[in-house]
Parts: C-alpha cells; structure tokens; sequence
C-alpha cells in the first residue's frame, strides 16, 4: 500500500542506503503520473471503439492526450532508473512524441486521433511517446516480474508499427487497444497497491554510479 513511513536503512550492492521520505514521495508522483496517464489512455480507447456510432466524441481525444502527455511526463521524470543514458533516453523520446502530437493537433484543426488515423506515417513522430511508455513497461517487467508489463511489452510496438504499415485490420486494431488499455489499468492499480520501497531501488547503487560518473 502507497504510504509514507519513517526512514529506513537498507543493505544494498555497494553498502548501506537510507530511504526517506523524500524518495517515497517521488515514487508516489512516479505513480500518479502512471495514473493519470492509464484513466486518459482508457478514456481515450473508448472513445476510439465507439467513434463509428459517436464520431463527434473523436473530438476529446486530443484533450486526452494532453493529460496522457502530462502524466506520462510526470513518471519519467520521477522514475527510478540505474543508467542515466536509458532514462534520459526515455524522456527524449517523450517530447519528440509529445511535440508531434501538438504538431499533429494543431496542423488538423485539434483532431489529433483523426489525423493519425488517416495518416499513419504519423507513428514516425506521435509513436515517440508510446515508445517511452514501452519503455516503462518494459522496466517494470523486468524489475518486477509482471505479466501484464510483459505482454504489453510486445504488444505496444507490434499495435504501432501495425498502423504505421498498415497489416493490422481495422477490427483487430481496436481488439489489441482494448487489450492494452485494460492491462494498462490492470497494471496502474497493482502498481498503486504495491509498497513504495522496492519502487525505489537500491539507492547504492546510485550512489556508486554518480561516483564512477564523477
């Protein structure tokens, strides 16, 4: 459960490491940054499978992936990650797909899900984005052993690159977002009921690479 507790001194890799409450808030923006990010992407699938009976509701979506943006931004920002190039990484790939999807919005007059819809050479900018949010599944999966990270790890790029060169049909298209939308929250609510310290990591190590970065 995502609680603050006192500070705790744990045995890691290159010696002793105090976790504080400091570090446990930082988990706790990582999360809520995932869950504003998983309520958006899910709000937003819905809206996408239903389209054909509610067209007009297509015009939500870019609001929604402003608040996916937003908190996606948040986790990475806050995620714990042993090498510094990979998180960095992570994050370049954020703004490219998050300046994209402005780009995007603003050239088809605020409709962001039609016009990648329409255009599906679009992934090459947009696709940025979910790729950083691969990359989060993908670290949950290993750190963790998740089996929803595990098959969203696959899943994510195979759903994008699908799009981007069209061997996907339409009915299966929303079949894999759904998929992906419901492990998604299956795994922000796992992820919100899990302790806070293992989220953190074994902060000697941090400490030993800053060391060796020095």
């Amino acid at each position: 459960m995502t609680t603050i507790t006192e500070n705790k001194v744990y045995q890691g890799q290159f010696g002793d490491f105090t976790i504080t409450a400091e570090d446990q808030k930082e988990v706790i923006i990582y999360r809520g940054g995932l869950l504003l990010a998983g309520l958006s992407f899910s709000i937003a699938t819905s809206l996408i499978i239903t389209a054909e009976n509610n067209p007009n509701n297509l015009s939500w979506i870019s609001f929604l992936f402003c608040l996916f943006s937003l908190g996606l931004g948040l986790s990475l920002w806050k995620i714990h990650i042993y090498l510094k190039p990979l998180h960095q990484l992570l994050q370049l790939f954020w703004l490219i797909g998050t300046l994209s999807g402005v780009g995007f919005m603003f050239y088809n007059q605020g409709n962001l899900a039609l016009f990648v819809y329409e255009n599906p050479a679009s992934i090459w900018g947009i696709g940025f984005i979910f790729a950083s949010l691969t990359g989060i599944y993908f670290k949950e999966a290993f750190c963790f052993n998740r089996i929803e990270t595990k098959l969203l790890t696959p899943l994510v790029p195979f759903l994008l690159i699908g799009h981007l060169f069209d061997f996907i049909p339409l009915e299966t298209k929303k079949i894999l977002l759904l998929i992906w939308s419901c492990l998604f929250i299956i795994f922000v609510v796992r992820k919100i009921l899990q302790e806070i310290d293992p989220d953190i990591g074994d902060k000697s190590v941090f400490n030993y690479l800053k060391q060796q970065e020095n």
